[in-house]
């Protein structure tokens, strides 16, 4: 009796503590937003009450799909060049180079900026980016412009560039599992049967990393399109995201009911990406 006992204490020790963490720290606060949302603003605050006025003019004013359409086009452009520079890189890691040190190093070498500050990887781009930095000084040292360009800061494409720079080691790692993991005797099998590089790697190599792909892609597309702070050093009046909208909400504006409406959009959105990256493995188009 004394061991059975112990035995459920112990279950419950182990199942009981994640889940109260998930509880008080993830739950609580999603129904706090879900219940703020419903409330009316009254200037100064906010009063409780069940209405939809808030979804109502998130449906209504363009302006918050000019900033959700901006958001997801960031995004996607974000994901698409991180996909784009990471495929071949991983690709090169696994199926190219011999060296197991050097791999080790490359790898690294990707790893190895996220564990440098988030703030300093961006603030990188700015100064990169900026009217001093050193793609105008290289411009102007090759003779291509005359003075500086101030095109390249504070717009979307200075966006995309940073997001791709801060996430693509989300985009290298799943890629490079997924690629490590496909069995070498099928791509020599493929040579076998009369295929050449290029029919072995569309045809075999792409969908058995498939895998890798939807995460990266899945992973890369959230954390950009949630992203608030890159906006805010880089990307200028044209470059703000829905992230932005809901910070100044809770912010400046005073208007939690209409931020908490934002978010929970947002929410709903990023939880839809994800449940369709989860449908699309599932349902067998995503094998390994």
């Amino acid at each position: 009796m004394s061991i059975r006992f112990f035995d459920r204490i112990s279950t419950l020790l182990i199942l009981g503590i994640p889940l109260l963490w998930i509880i008080v720290f993830m739950l609580v606060p999603y129904g706090v937003l879900l219940t703020y949302s419903f409330w009316l603003k009254k200037y100064p605050l906010f009063v409780p009450a069940f209405q939809f006025g808030n979804y109502w003019t998130l449906l209504t004013d363009p302006q918050y799909f000019h900033v959700l359409g901006r958001t997801l086009k960031i995004s996607t452009l974000v994901s698409a060049a991180s996909l784009l520079l990471a495929y071949p890189f991983a690709y090169y890691l696994v199926f190219r180079l011999k060296s197991d040190t050097w791999r080790a190093v490359l790898f690294m070498a990707v790893i190895a900026p996220l564990w440098v500050s988030y703030l300093l990887r961006a603030y990188v781009w700015k100064t990169i980016l900026g009217t001093e930095g050193i793609l105008n000084a290289s411009l102007m040292g090759l003779g291509v412009v005359n003075e500086p360009l101030d095109i390249f800061l504070y717009s979307q494409f200075a966006m995309v560039v940073t997001l791709t720079y801060i996430f693509i080691p989300f985009m290298v790692m799943p890629i490079y599992t997924a690629l490590e993991k496909i069995p070498r005797n099928l791509t020599e099998a493929s040579a076998d049967l009369g295929m050449g590089p290029l029919q072995t790697f569309f045809r075999v190599t792409v969908p058995l990393s498939m895998p890798g792909i939807v995460a990266g892609f899945t992973m890369t597309f959230c954390l950009s399109f949630g992203d608030f702070i890159a906006p805010f050093l880089v990307g200028g009046p044209d470059g703000l995201m829905v992230a932005n909208v809901i910070a100044s909400q809770f912010g400046a504006a005073l208007n939690w009911p209409l931020g908490s409406a934002l978010a929970v959009v947002m929410l709903i959105m990023v939880l839809s990406i994800i449940s369709a990256s989860d449908w699309f493995e599932q349902s067998g188009k995503v094998e390994m």
